[in-house]
């Protein structure tokens, strides 16, 4: 069972490493603000700066089955145009890169909700099988495949990102069994993708 501390420290690193060769300057924050891990200022003349939460999870052997548990804290609506998650995903052997998936809050935040409230409210599942809450959400690779490696997100507002997510997702947005958070930034006017 790999150590999740190491296992965050090392997608935190990871991300910072990135960042730097992107001619930014990433610091940690190290527990110091809630909802951001790393704090990085663009080195360029705009100095631009981005808030960014870093989920790291180890890969399975199956790739297609690795995870992140996004909780009701990681689903809250960004507060501003500069929130961000990255998705890290550690290789299961040392010595490869690790893969990176760059992705504005809110879409973590839409993302979540469709995909468990489709688990949750699945009809081929005998009603009261599935009760887990919303904050237990788990979001597999699949959904974060467009944002891989969009580290050229970060140059823009995160409220005028592309949304990448899988297009079946949009369905299950429009679906009244489904649809998306209490007063997420996209009710009434879901964006396409």
């Amino acid at each position: 069972m790999p150590d999740t501390k190491m296992t965050k420290s090392a997608g935190e690193h990871w991300v910072c490493s990135v960042l730097a060769r992107l001619d930014w300057g990433p610091a940690l924050t190290r527990d110091g603000l809630e909802r951001t891990d790393i704090l990085a200022v663009r080195s360029t003349e705009t100095r631009r700066m981005v808030e960014i939460q870093v989920k790291a999870a180890s890969a399975q052997h199956r790739s297609e089955s690795t995870n992140w548990p996004i909780n009701a804290k990681a689903q809250q609506f960004a507060l501003s145009e500069r929130e961000w998650f990255v998705f890290v995903m550690l290789p299961i052997s040392g010595w490869q890169a690790p893969r990176s998936f760059v992705v504005p809050r809110d879409h973590v935040s839409a993302a979540a909700w469709i995909i468990h409230k489709d688990w949750r409210t699945d009809p081929s599942v005998a009603a009261g099988k599935r009760n887990a809450e919303v904050d237990a959400a788990r979001v597999k690779l699949a959904t974060w495949l467009g944002y891989e490696d969009r580290w050229d997100l970060l140059d823009n507002s995160a409220f005028d990102a592309p949304v990448l997510l899988p297009q079946r997702l949009r369905g299950l947005a429009l679906e009244p069994r489904v649809g998306l958070p209490p007063n997420h930034p996209w009710t009434g006017h879901l964006p396409n993708w």
